[in-house]
């Protein structure tokens, strides 16, 4: 099979590729019928994270089942399947407590390079969840988002606690963060603050929900905010970037005994402690608990309910893949599908 494998900062190639195979009694194969980038993969590409040889790249997928494993006993053969970023078995005791990104036995799919014609899905019947029928075509990229991006966005409100009625800002305006918008305003908040500087994002946040945008960044974001609350801050935050300048944003516009969601990769970021203590706010975040979502999500989205499909606003052939990062990395596309 053929897949994405980057080789260095700004080189991904898409090149041949050894065929997935079982090889646990619990694994899977799926073929790929969409695949994506995602704005953490860009952490590698942009050299941040160290690329130290060659290696398959990619997280989110969607596919249809061709093979399973002896031991697999919830999904067959032939059914469509929405994954999660790490592999789990969704019966440890993590798992039971809702955190299966923590899962006893988690593998990470970023291993298994997901920007391919095939993967192998370990622990298939905890990782992966299947659709009811073979999906409308039309519903297909917001069910792709539904392996990480969607479903990274709820867990961001959700740790935020996010309440009927509040106020809630979004900081970062890439495909988890507009995410987190359809999510606040799922969860009932009355007003939902996108922090952004471009206009095209801008226009996406607002027609998934945002009632106003916030330009500035920094001591000059937070001001605007407190403007906005009279004085006081944002009931809660969505932190979904992961610099230091982000979380400092996130902690600083959020009012005391309030909350942030922080599902942003941290890179560099640290809390100072007495500060933090001072606040009252109460900070939570992570690898988004991904896999626990799925079933609710998919029927919002089959229902029509929620749309995040169009975070995806460039849509390339698989083989294509180097330029879908580069259009990434230059912001010249939010988020890049991947048809094989």
């Amino acid at each position: 099979m053929r897949g994405a494998v980057i080789h260095a900062p700004g080189d991904v190639r898409f090149e041949e590729r050894g065929d997935p195979r079982i090889l646990h009694p619990t694994d899977a194969v799926i073929r790929t019928v969409a695949t994506c980038v995602c704005g953490s993969d860009l952490w590698s590409y942009r050299g941040v994270n160290a690329v130290e040889e060659p290696s398959p790249i990619g997280h989110e997928y969607v596919g249809v089942v061709e093979e399973v494993g002896g031991e697999v006993r919830q999904i067959r053969p032939g059914q469509f399947v929405v994954g999660s970023f790490f592999a789990s078995d969704n019966t440890c005791p993590n798992c039971r407590n809702g955190y299966p990104s923590n899962c006893l036995h988690r593998e990470p799919m970023q291993a298994e390079g997901c920007q391919s014609e095939y993967i192998r899905i370990p622990l298939a019947d905890g990782t992966l969840v299947a659709a009811q029928d073979t999906p409308d075509e039309a519903h297909l990229p917001s069910l792709l988002a539904c392996s990480d991006v969607m479903g990274t966005g709820w867990y961001a409100a959700l740790a935020a606690q996010v309440q009927r009625g509040q106020t809630v800002a979004v900081v970062g305006d890439g495909a988890v963060g507009l995410c987190a918008v359809i999510a606040a305003r799922e969860l009932g908040a009355d007003r939902i603050v996108a922090m952004s500087r471009h206009k095209s994002r801008q226009e996406l946040a607002t027609r998934f929900g945002a009632t106003d945008i916030v330009t500035e960044r920094g001591a000059e974001g937070v001001a605007r905010i407190k403007e906005m609350t009279a004085g006081i801050g944002a009931d809660a935050v969505l932190e979904c970037v992961g610099t230091v300048e982000s979380m400092q944003q996130a902690l600083d516009s959020t009012r005391p005994g309030g909350g942030v969601g922080f599902v942003g990769v941290p890179h560099g970021v640290s809390i100072e402690g007495a500060e933090l203590f001072s606040s009252h706010v109460a900070v939570r975040g992570g690898p988004a608990p991904v896999r626990t979502y799925p079933p609710e999500l998919i029927g919002r989205v089959v229902s029509g309910r929620i749309d995040p499909g169009p975070v995806f606003d460039l849509t390339l052939p698989l083989e294509q893949v180097a330029e879908g990062y580069r259009a990434m990395d230059e912001r010249r596309a939010i988020k890049t599908l991947l048809l094989p």
